[in-house]
């Protein structure tokens, strides 16, 4: 339903940017406004460059991200009207412009990040005539049109949350607080770098080269990967890439990816590997009888497929991840200030109440 790039086959992530903050499917001509608007925001100030520029190539990706993100800041709009005495009723209007800014200038970001440490410096200029996900892969240097809707796949579909795990939350609650945009992002992006969190398709990656080790040049099946994934749970370990706090399905992301690689890399090892794990880890789960959810879920697949295309820096990874959260997670963002929602404030218990919970549960 949403509009694609022209000879592409996956959303644009600017068409999922216009759903998210209005709540409609946009036309083909919404899309040319919103792509013409972005591209005259995109301009990263040199300060910036400057900063990202200065940063010890040994600093992780994300911790890049993060003091990038922070950098931008220096242009809120939130933060310049919020110290003029701008009323309540435009913070909303403050915080979009701070939204469509922070995504018009995100990728670029990240972009230099990625080249800085993995490519000595060499950066392709950024060319606003492209759509969002094919500009950011041309930037890293990475000009196939297939891995071109590879990365329009992904940041839409690593995107919205609504608030329900760590990084997605994070933003809406210090963006409660009435800290713009910049600054609730990257308290996000902070939680999205930790290891339960953003790390898990990298996590799965490992555990499928591990497998792929142990079956030491033998052909994959069913019985020899079973034999593997009980030898992986008995050993007190899970199985990365399955299961799923809320869904109870196969996750309609891992579906999305999975339906692209066998249109575009159907004899890749790895993708044949995660197929055939897809047969045999939820019947094993389900005998196991431990999980609610023995279904892939998103991270069971990503990894598999940006290393097909070459993009086998695994730390960088989860920046990707980043900008696409970016989208879901600041349009929630305006929603909440459009709606006039308060601060939150986390229940706490004291250490009073943690004992007598404790002594009635051994009781």
């Amino acid at each position: 339903m949403l509009p694609r790039a022209k000879g592409g086959s996956e959303p644009l992530p600017e068409s999922l940017t216009w759903l998210l903050l209005t709540g409609d499917i946009p036309t083909e001509a919404d899309i040319a406004g919103l792509r013409k608007d972005l591209a005259k925001r995109s301009k990263v100030p040199d300060s910036v460059t400057k900063i990202i520029n200065g940063l010890p190539k040994t600093m992780h990706p994300m911790s890049q991200l993060a003091i990038g993100t922070l950098a931008l800041q220096e242009d809120s709009v939130m933060a310049a009207e919020y110290a003029k005495g701008t009323p309540k009723t435009m913070y909303w209007n403050h915080y979009l412009e701070d939204t469509l800014n922070i995504i018009a200038r995100l990728p670029e970001v990240a972009a230099r990040i990625y080249c800085n440490i993995y490519r000595d410096g060499k950066m392709n200029p950024s060319d606003p005539s492209l759509d969002m996900g094919a500009n950011y892969a041309m930037m890293m240097g990475y000009d196939n049109p297939d891995f071109h809707d590879l990365m329009r796949l992904y940041l839409v579909i690593h995107s919205d949350h609504e608030g329900g795990n760590v990084s997605a939350h994070t933003v809406k609650l210090v963006g409660s607080a009435l800290s713009d945009p910049y600054l609730s992002l990257a308290a996000g992006l902070n939680g999205l770098a930790g290891p339960l969190h953003g790390l898990a398709n990298q996590e799965v990656l490992k555990w499928i080269k591990g497998i792929k080790a142990q079956l030491d040049g033998a052909e994959p099946t069913k019985d020899n990967l079973t034999k593997l994934c009980w030898d992986q749970l008995n050993s007190g370990k899970v199985i990365p890439g399955y299961g799923h706090a809320v869904l109870r399905k196969t996750d309609p992301r891992y579906t999305c990816q999975r339906e692209f690689a066998l249109k575009n890399l159907p004899d890749d090892e790895m993708f044949k590997l995660v197929s055939l794990l897809f047969e045999v880890v939820p019947a094993v789960l389900n005998e196991q009888g431990k999980v609610k959810n023995p279904w892939p879920n998103v991270d069971a697949h990503s990894g598999v497929l940006l290393q097909h295309y070459g993009l086998v820096e695994e730390s960088y990874y989860t920046v990707m991840f980043g900008i696409s959260r970016a989208i879901g997670a600041l349009a929630n963002l305006v929603w909440d200030r459009a709606l006039g929602l308060p601060i939150e404030r986390p229940k706490s218990m004291t250490t009073g109440a943690i004992h007598q919970l404790l002594e009635a549960e051994s009781a």
